[in-house]
């Protein structure tokens, strides 16, 4: 019985193997429209249909490329399993007499799952017709089937590999590619194609720069307008209405009693030196008293100020948000335009950069600086700085940012410029 239950396992996960061909097809294919959704409004990925530049778009067409390849592998395995388990599957319906109806219901319900998958990937494959023909040529030549690949499309693909590999012995690549761009050169269309691609990628750079400036400018604005003309009225209404206190806080309120000694403690030392005419206490009392009440007004007006940020903030951060998600074109264009600034400069220039970005924020010298950022910003939204809160993140968040960094030199950095990388590891050394 055991050996029985062993077979039938064993039986189970091999005719699984077609599924599992069908199911990693299936996932390319869908990468492949996830990208068509993201980066080009659901249109074929081709150059007409984008605005990026020549290496954003290289790096995309290379990603539909190799999805493309593991579409045909995969599907390649799925009709080579199929076939060659159709007559195991028969036989396994028939060991199931007393579940031959359930059985039967569940092979009638994946095989419309697999209809489905399958009719999709016929879409992506149809769509990019000639990418995937190509493909297909390449890998007919690696495949093990050789026994079922004995055509004349088979023998014209060898032969066709066979003159690629004289020419390629015959003459040098540099010598080709030489001979390549003079007939480029030569061409008459080559000026309007160079004219073509200028004028694209002098709008492209011109839609980046613009959507900068609305993406600082715009949050400046909201910020501004919101706060002088809707919030402002409406605090300043509030507070006088309720009586509100001077002071948002036990830390306000220090600055503003010792900024008063400070003032009494000077009148009197420049009395003494005879720099002011004499005074007594009840003219004193007057002089303080009187910096008292300005000192009083100017705290009402950073108190109702600071609540004034708070709400006109969110406003900012609210128009800054609608931008991006309703500016899904410029922001794409934006990155791409990042990515060949980034991308295109030298390796020492990466390596600078990368290096003047850790020091900054996860440096030795950066608690310094997080320190200033966030007691600014409290001081902004009228919050107390709380130093165990402000000590507690200069300790977790530089850390997980400079793990973050890592992580992408490590994964991303590292596979499109492994010689910025080694620049940037010499350098940092």
């Amino acid at each position: 019985m055991q050996l029985r239950a062993f077979f039938r396992n064993a039986g189970q996960w091999l005719f699984k193997s077609p599924d599992q061909s069908l199911d990693q097809a299936y996932g390319a294919a869908l990468a492949i429209k996830k990208i068509e959704d993201d980066y080009f409004d659901g249109k074929p990925i081709t150059q007409d249909n984008s605005e990026y530049g020549d290496s954003a778009y290289r790096y995309i067409e290379g990603e539909v490329e190799r999805n493309i390849a593991l579409i045909r592998q995969r599907m390649e395995e799925f009709e080579a399993t199929r076939s060659s388990l159709s007559q195991g599957r028969q036989m396994e319906v028939q060991s199931y007499d007393d579940q031959q109806d359930e059985y039967t219901l569940d092979l009638i319900d994946q095989s419309a799952i697999i209809f489905k998958k399958l009719r999709f990937i016929d879409e992506i494959l149809g769509r990019y017709n000639d990418l995937s023909a190509s493909l297909t040529l390449s890998k007919v030549n690696d495949t093990k089937t050789t026994q079922q690949n004995s055509n004349n499309v088979a023998g014209k693909t060898e032969k066709s590999r066979a003159g690629l590999a004289a020419r390629s012995s015959v003459l040098p690549r540099s010598i080709l590619r030489t001979v390549d761009r003079v007939k480029q050169d030569l061409d008459p269309k080559a000026e309007a194609d160079v004219m073509r691609g200028f004028r694209k990628s002098q709008n492209k750079t011109k839609i980046a720069l613009r959507f900068i400036l609305l993406l600082v400018i715009v949050p400046l604005l909201t910020q501004q307008l919101t706060k002088h003309f809707i919030v402002g009225p409406v605090v300043d209404y509030v507070r006088e209405t309720t009586a509100a206190e001077v002071f948002l806080n036990d830390e306000m309120e220090e600055e503003a009693l010792h900024e008063l000694q400070q003032f009494e403690e000077r009148l009197r030392f420049e009395v003494i030196l005879g720099k002011v005419a004499a005074l007594n206490e009840i003219q004193l009392e007057e002089r303080v008293l009187a910096k008292a009440l300005d000192i009083e007004e100017e705290y009402r007006e950073r108190s109702a100020d600071s609540v004034k940020n708070v709400f006109a903030d969110i406003f900012a951060v609210f128009a800054f948000s609608l931008l991006l998600s309703t500016c899904k074109r410029q922001v794409a264009t934006l990155k791409a335009f990042i990515d060949e600034i980034v991308y295109g400069l030298s390796d020492s220039a990466k390596a600078f950069i990368i290096i003047l970005f850790t020091d900054i924020f996860v440096g030795f010298h950066s608690p310094h600086g997080w320190e200033v950022l966030l007691e600014g910003l409290s001081r902004h939204l009228g919050f107390p700085a709380n130093r165990d809160f402000i000590f507690l993140f200069i300790a977790t968040f530089p850390v997980i940012l400079d793990t973050v960094f890592k992580y992408w030199i490590f994964r991303y950095l590292n596979r499109i410029s492994p010689s910025a990388v080694a620049t940037y590891k010499n350098m940092n050394e």
